[in-house]
């Protein structure tokens, strides 16, 4: 078991559904520790994200556990504080974080085919005022999330790739697409090699 949240001075902020946590996680994970200059990443595991079905989730206790075994770093934590929070939704998510966590500076970290699908998300738009976000190059995704519409809304906003150090101090909106190492890891993949089809 992991140690309780306790607030660093710079954090990513990982969402998701870990259903299961696997390598592509702890890859993006260990890239942003390095390139964002942070203290700690966070998994914030969704009880269950508003846009995925319920049937084939894995209970949140499950997912929290496996996503612990796998996140062997003192800099990783693994939270479930979404259910704590009361919160469904990212935008709320982080509003309460930046309110329990005065001192702390957020950054969001993404891959590129979730800056392709935000437009979707509740309240899309003030995420980007919330926190800076970090958005990480994935396989086949990039070009497209690149001149799509979130990266055009907020092309103002977007610092240059060597400067993604400082991005957690900028005051948002602030994003950086960051290159990085590809991992073609994903979670349907393995859901479908367990046999999963949904």
């Amino acid at each position: 078991m992991t140690s309780p949240l306790i607030a660093a001075r710079k954090v990513g902020i990982l969402g998701g559904s870990f259903n299961p946590a696997h390598e592509g996680h702890l890859h993006i994970s260990r890239v942003a520790l390095a390139r964002l200059d942070l203290d700690q990443v966070w998994w914030m595991v969704s009880p269950q994200n508003p846009l995925k079905p319920v049937k084939g989730m894995g209970r949140l206790a499950e997912r929290l556990a496996a996503a612990r075994r796998l996140a062997a770093d003192p800099r990783i934590r693994v939270t479930g504080i979404e259910e704590t929070l009361g919160t469904r939704y990212t935008v709320d998510t982080l509003r309460a974080l930046r309110v329990r966590f005065p001192r702390t500076r957020f950054v969001w970290i993404m891959g590129a085919d979730n800056l392709i699908q935000i437009v979707r998300w509740k309240r899309w738009q003030s995420i980007f005022h919330i926190v800076p976000i970090a958005v990480f190059a994935r396989p086949s995704y990039s070009l497209k999330a690149l001149s799509d519409t979130a990266a055009q809304r907020f092309r103002h906003a977007r610092l240059r790739q060597e400067q993604a150090s400082v991005l957690v101090s900028q005051r948002p909106p602030a994003w950086a697409f960051v290159n990085m190492p590809q991992n073609a890891a994903s979670a349907t993949r393995i859901r479908k090699s367990r046999g999963r089809r949904d």
